[in-house]
């Protein structure tokens, strides 16, 4: 086991990486390119990775939507998702890695010219031997730099008295103005700000140009509308802007308040179209227009919807005398409220039983003080007589008509009473389950019968519906699917709207919601060997009613105990030497009226998975050209909790493919929690990739299967006991271009070949044979010239550190194929490099001249003493008919088997130097088979 560690590599579009500024990592990325940050781990268990982001926006949701991958990709990267990006690893050892890296994006928006006069000077025509100022303004990251050009000619400041060029203390030193003092003719001109970020990710600069002249002014413009525009509803409104000056000629947009504008409103450059218009289209619109000289012009116009809607009615009984009730001989007051839009509009009228009603000393109509109660009228009858009693009817209307009126009826009579509330027999308490549907029920007697207000009695929480407040006009209050939290007390309470005003009656209901037990563990997986005791235990966290409980624990279907709760809270069932009968699914019931809550207990001998290394060091190895072998590692998850893992079975499949091989690695004797098992993969073909899966298996069955993709990469270091480059795949075995050359080497192949290749020369097929198998040769047509060099370097190979206790004399062969065949062939040298030397480079092997059209094996002893690399150099000839090519390039433990040609030589450091005495060998992966 070992804690994690982490990595952030890069790849994508970065235009520049800074490894540690100020201890953190900058990726500098330009706007739209792709981000792609990877995260290398390592630790035992494989860790969890997370990628999480701060420092960004507020509106950038990536916080919430956490990438669980190693890689994390942007594709068109926007400015507001750059920030610190952090990776982290997490397996439960030690604490949870954590590495972070900044991304900058880059961008630069194009550039806008505003122009402006000097305060107090704008009397006459705007431009007349006036200063002017120009701002340019572009949004970037890095910060932008400005410069400005008059027609071609580059200003800066001191060269030309009438020019002043400066930065303003308040832009930071991010916005140039350009200040034209006392306008001159030739001060009329067109004006080029250029905006530049020094070309950092390749942007490039960006210039607007803005023409000066003595007609440039700012905009003016008419609105050809009344204010404010009074309409009905479902008509259709065209408001209409025009512009009456402003040089160069004003854009013209529309805006209402701060809302954007109705989805339905067509838009023709200054006009503006609402069709079918309703109330929620009321509003303030503005025509702005703006031609970036001077402010931009703005006029308004409110445009209102006409509307009645909401009569309500209140009786209000003698206020001189305390008394809620409606008596003969003393004053009534009936009140009316409607919302009117526009206010101004509302008309009120009065009707009794139908006739209309004048104000009179006994019957006095007054409309309330706007400020008090809008749109509200008052009917005050005065020494109440019999024949008073009967329907009035309270009319409203809107002036000019096309809204329907609105008419609320009032009856007054011997049975008009204030109200009262109850709440009937066997209703409060009221007892129900959780998910029911319930009605609490309040009585209203009295007449008319008010709105009823439902409210929360005891805590000041939201009724179900999210109001603080639910109308009812039955006095019936109907929860849907109603939940333990709604228990408590809820009050009933009558409005003044549409009944008496006067002090509000109110009933409590109470309300019990009974809920089936809570308990825990829900799930829980027992893994347990044969002849093992097991104990399980169920306990309950809440329940209503929580005295009636029982319990009931079972296998299966089959009861094995049962009981009644006494003060306990949980209960507990024993299983004494687990037999393989005693394997399955446990449950314990836990009831109370309202239902059961179950704990459930999974007793399983399965094993549990392996866990499989991904660290170690160099896994993968080549032994053969065509196949690959690899080194699977794992560990065995509590190897101890169950009975004793006796084999794994080992499956695989390449990637891709249907069909599983399987077979069996048998394990003798107990697997110590942590020990590292070894198994080696061969026969795995090049560079497929492959899907393992590892299953145990003990006396009860298999256990739990684990899976991973084993992939083919060339070594990036190698480290191995051999090397073998066929140059079949793209990445060359991590071969590499020297950077110092004339020219590259080209991978090819004769089956992808141009048909205008130069013929007498070059091969014809890889060293094997085949047409589509792959080689490197150096080209040697135009434009290449006598001599070129064209230098191929292989990765840099560890070897041993000096053995401190003798001399070990390793020597390792390096083979290749090579094709010189032509008129032309120039030379083919190949070098040793070792680290720690000089940068002198030993000639190991040479060979100059055609040596006919077939491949041909070259061999060479080496003994490097430390890290070392080869190096392949091809010399152009005289002319074109001069391609070298190779092939199967090896580094091989031990001397060469067959004694080398004439034209090799093998190569031995010098004797003089006491290092070269010792010897070397390459750091080797020693693989066990375990057991």
């Amino acid at each position: 086991a070992a804690p994690p560690t982490v990595r952030i590599v890069h790849s994508g579009h970065a235009c520049n990486i800074e490894e540690e500024r100020y201890t953190e990592r900058v990726y500098t990325i330009k706007e739209g390119e792709t981000l792609e940050l990877t995260c290398l781990v390592t630790g035992h268990p494989r860790p969890q990775i997370r990628w999480t982001k701060t420092a960004g926006s507020a509106s950038d949701r990536f916080q919430d939507s956490s990438v669980f991958n190693e890689t994390l990709r942007i594709t068109k990267i926007q400015r507001h998702q750059g920030g610190r990006y952090y990776c982290k690893a997490e397996n439960g050892l030690g604490s949870p890695a954590l590495k972070s890296i900044r991304v900058d994006v880059y961008y630069l928006d194009d550039p806008i010219v505003t122009v402006h006069q000097s305060i107090g000077e704008a009397k006459e025509q705007f431009y007349y031997e006036r200063t002017v100022f120009l701002r340019c303004v572009a949004n970037s990251n890095p910060p932008v730099r400005y410069s400005w050009r008059r027609g071609r000619e580059i200003l800066s400041q001191g060269l030309d008295k009438g020019v002043e060029i400066y930065e303003p203390f308040f832009t930071q030193g991010e916005t140039k103005i350009l200040k034209l003092k006392n306008l001159r003719p030739q001060d009329y001109a067109n004006y080029s700000c250029i905006s530049s970020v020094r070309g950092v990710c390749g942007i490039g600069d960006k210039t607007v140009v803005f023409r000066l002249t003595n007609k440039t002014a700012s905009p003016t413009i008419k609105l050809l509308v009344e204010d404010p525009i009074v309409v009905n509803p479902g008509q259709t409104v065209t408001l209409v802007c025009i512009t009456s000056g402003g040089e160069p000629p004003p854009t013209l947009t529309w805006m209402r308040g701060t809302d954007s504008l109705p989805e339905k409103s067509v838009l023709n450059e200054g006009t503006l179209t609402l069709p079918a218009i309703t109330s929620e289209d009321a509003g303030i619109y503005s025509c702005v227009a703006n031609n970036n000289v001077g402010n931009p012009a703005k006029k308004s116009t409110t445009i209102i919807v006409r509307a009645l809607k909401k009569g309500r009615f209140w009786i209000t009984p003698d206020p001189y005398h305390n008394d809620d009730n409606i008596q003969i001989g003393r004053e009534v007051k009936i009140s009316c409220q409607v919302e009117a839009t526009p206010p101004e509009e509302l008309m009120f009228s009065w009707l009794k039983n139908g006739r209309a009603l004048r104000s009179s000393e006994r019957m006095v109509i007054t409309q309330t003080d706007p400020d008090v109660s809008p749109g509200t009228t008052n009917l005050d009858i005065i020494d109440l007589k019999f024949t008073d009693f009967g329907t009035y009817t309270c009319m409203a209307s809107l002036k000019g008509g096309g809204i329907p009126e609105i008419s609320i009826d009032v009856n007054i009579s011997s049975t008009t009473v204030p109200p009262n509330l109850t709440v009937p027999r066997g209703k409060s308490p009221l007892v129900a389950q959780e998910g029911d549907t319930v009605e609490l029920q309040c009585l209203v007697s009295g007449k008319p019968k008010p709105i009823i207000l439902w409210s929360r009695a005891d805590k000041e929480v939201p009724m179900p519906d999210g109001t603080m407040l639910t109308e009812s006009y039955d006095g019936i209050l109907r929860i849907v699917n109603v939940s333990r939290e709604m228990t408590g007390s809820y009050r009933c309470q009558t409005s003044q709207y549409n009944g008496f005003n006067v002090k509000p009656r109110e009933a409590i209901v109470e309300l019990i919601v009974q809920y089936p037990p809570t308990v825990e563990p829900v799930f829980t997986e027992i893994r347990q060997g044969l002849t093992r005791n097991i104990v399980m235990n169920c306990r309950v966290l809440r329940a209503y009613p929580s005295r009636v409980l029982k319990y009931e624990w079972r296998l299966g279907s089959r009861l094995l105990n049962s009981g009644q709760f006494d003060s306990r809270d949980d209960t507990e069932y024993i299983v004494r030497n687990l037999q393989r009968e005693g394997y399955g699914e446990y449950s314990c019931d836990i009831i109370n009226e309202a239902g059961a809550g179950r704990c459930s207990f999974l007793v399983t001998g399965k094993a549990y998975a392996p866990e499989f290394y991904y660290d170690t060091y160099n896994p993968l190895w080549q032994n053969r050209p065509r196949v690959y072998a690899y080194k699977l590692q794992w560990t065995q998850m509590n190897p101890n909790a169950v009975d004793r893992i006796i084999a794994y079975r080992l499956g695989i499949r390449q990637a891709g493919q249907q069909r599983w091989w399987e077979q069996e690695i048998p394990i003798t004797g107990m697997i110590p929690k942590g020990e590292l098992i070894t198994y080696n993969l061969t026969e795995l073909i090049k560079p497929e990739a492959y899907e393992v899966r590892l299953t145990p298996i003990t006396k009860f069955g298999e256990g739990d299967s684990t899976i991973r993709i084993v992939k083919y990469s060339a070594p990036i270091n190698p480290h191995l006991r051999e090397f073998h480059c066929s140059f079949e795949e793209e990445p060359i075995c991590m071969f590499t271009q020297d950077k110092t050359d004339n020219f590259d080497w080209t991978r090819h192949s004769a089956a992808t070949r141009d048909t205008k290749y130069t013929p007498n020369t070059g091969p014809s097929s890889d060293r094997s044979g085949s047409k589509q198998g792959f080689y490197m040769y150096i080209e040697t047509s135009r434009p290449r010239e006598k001599g070129d060099t064209a230098r191929l370097l292989t990765p840099t190979f560890n070897v041993a550190p000096k053995n401190p206790y003798g001399v070990t004399n390793s020597a390792y062969c390096f083979s290749f194929y090579y094709h010189m065949y032509g008129r032309h062939i120039g030379t083919l040298n190949a070098y040793l490099r070792v680290k720690g030397q000089t940068t002198l480079e030993n000639p190991i092997w040479t060979l100059s001249g055609t040596q006919g059209p077939r491949w041909r094996q070259a061999k060479v002893n080496i003994n490097p003493t430390s890290s070392f690399q080869m190096i392949f150099e091809g010399i152009r000839g005289d002319g074109i008919e001069g391609d070298i090519a190779i092939d199967d390039v090896t580094i091989e433990e031990g001397e060469c088997g067959d004694p080398p040609p004439n034209n090799l030589k093998s190569w031995a450091p010098p004797r003089g130097a006491h290092i070269w005495q010792l010897g070397v060998t390459l750091l080797l992966a020693l693989f066990s088979h375990r057991r």
